[in-house]
C-alpha cells in the first residue's frame, strides 16, 4: 500500500504536477486508496513528500568502521550518489527547486533526512577525535562543513561540474592532510 502511495505522487509529479498542487486527495485517486489510508501513515503532504524524495535516492551507506577516512569516503560517496541521481533525473532536479520554497516541505526534509545523515557524520568525526585520528583542537561542525562543503558545492550549486568516481577519496584525503595530529619524525 505505501508503495502504491509513494508511486501515485512519483506519477503526479513525471506528469508535471506542481507540489503546491500535490493534495492528499488527489494523491489518493492516483494511488487507489482512501485519504484515511494516507494520513494513517503521514501526518501530511510535507512528510509524505520527504519520503518520495528519499525512496528515490540511494539509501544511507552502511560505515565500515575502520578508520576516519574509511567512514568519510563512505559518507561522501553516498552524497555523490545522491548527486547523480538527481542530476540524472529531472524531476528530481524539479522536485528538489520545488521543496526549497516550501519551509514545511524543505523542514521536514531538513529533520528526516539531512539532521540524522549531519548526526552520523559528527559521530564519526567526534569517535575520530577520541581516539586520536583528529586532532583535539579541531572544531567538528566546521570539520564537517569542510568535507561535505564540496561535495555539495559540486551537486547542487555547480551541475556542470563532473561528479567523477573518486572525488571523494580526493576531497577526504586533501582535508585530511591538515586537520590528522602531527606526526613525530624522530626516532
Amino acid at each position: 500500500m505505501e508503495r502504491a502511495i509513494l508511486e501515485g505522487v512519483m506519477k503526479l509529479l513525471e506528469e508535471g504536477v506542481p507540489l503546491a498542487e500535490l493534495s492528499i486527495e488527489r494523491v489518493a485517486r492516483t494511488a487507489g486508496v482512501g485519504k484515511a489510508t494516507i494520513y494513517r501513515r503521514w501526518s501530511g503532504k510535507e512528510e509524505l513528500f520527504v519520503d518520495v524524495i528519499r525512496a528515490a535516492e540511494p539509501p544511507d551507506p552502511e560505515l565500515p568502521g575502520t578508520s576516519l577516512r574509511d567512514d568519510l569516503v563512505a559518507l561522501l560517496e553516498s552524497m555523490r550518489q545522491r548527486g547523480l541521481v538527481s542530476r540524472s533525473s529531472l524531476i528530481l532536479h524539479d522536485v528538489y527547486a520545488q521543496m526549497k520554497s516550501s519551509p514545511k516541505v524543505w523542514a521536514a526534509y531538513h529533520a528526516a533526512v539531512i539532521v540524522p545523515r549531519r548526526v552520523l557524520a559528527f559521530d564519526v568525526l567526534r569517535r575520530a577525535q577520541q581516539n586520536g585520528e583528529l586532532r583535539p583542537d579541531v572544531d567538528l561542525e566546521l570539520a564537517n562543513d569542510m568535507f561535505v562543503g564540496p561535495m555539495l558545492v559540486r551537486s547542487v550549486m555547480r551541475p556542470e561540474v563532473d561528479l567523477p568516481e573518486g572525488l571523494a577519496e580526493q576531497i577526504v584525503d586533501m582535508v585530511l592532510e591538515g586537520l590528522r595530529p602531527v606526526r613525530s619524525t624522530a626516532s
